[in-house]
């Protein structure tokens, strides 16, 4: 286990719980999200995970499995998991984020499966899909552990997605990744890059 990260990475059990309840509509179906101090983008959905959600769900994919690495309390596995009726696999180092994740799958009624895992220590299937909006704050060396290390849960069809803003090392953090993997940019959003990533 790699030593304690600072914000949403912590397991603090002494930091004061103050819910609150979130709403994000797409394409008529309305979620509700549970949040929490302690995680990542508490007060909002994050911009960059809603972008991400959204110009992965333009693409119409047929898939049947995916994995969201760095899952929080879930919004991007229970909107996908909802919108493709699928059931997908959320990972989370931070166990208040995990026990929201469970709350909020069963508050938006979807099946779901979230564990508590460091990156990818407690996960060894493989997927149609892997998402991500990796942790930018954890330092660029567990994003680019993410990231390439996406390469071994992915069936040989399978992509990697993922979003990360330009002004956070989207374009050198890309071409590290091309030793691994093909690279297409998706789209670039309000400072945000969402590229595709496929296997060499």
């Amino acid at each position: 286990m790699r030593e304690a990260l600072s914000h949403y990475f912590t397991n603090d059990k002494n930091l004061k719980s103050e819910t609150r309840i979130i709403k994000y509509n797409y394409d008529s179906v309305c979620f509700e999200f549970l949040t929490d101090n302690g995680v990542f983008s508490k007060s909002k959905i994050d911009t960059g995970s809603r972008i991400l959600v959204e110009e992965y769900l333009k693409n119409k994919p047929n898939i049947k499995s995916f994995l969201d690495v760095g899952c929080g309390y879930g919004f991007i596995t229970i909107v996908l998991s909802k919108i493709l009726d699928i059931k997908g696999i959320g990972l989370d180092i931070n166990k208040r984020a995990l026990d929201l994740a469970n709350k909020n799958a069963k508050l938006n009624q979807v099946s779901v499966t979230f564990k508590e895992s460091d990156i990818y220590s407690n996960e060894n299937g493989t997927y149609d899909l892997v998402i991500t909006n990796p942790p930018i704050r954890a330092g660029k060396k567990v994003v680019l552990e993410i990231l390439n290390e996406a390469s071994c849960h992915l069936n040989k069809e399978g992509t990697l997605w993922a979003v990360i803003r330009k002004d956070q090392g989207a374009k050198s953090i890309i071409a590290n990744l091309k030793n691994n993997f093909k690279i297409e940019i998706i789209a670039k959003n309000k400072g945000f890059y969402v590229f595709i990533a496929k296997k060499n």
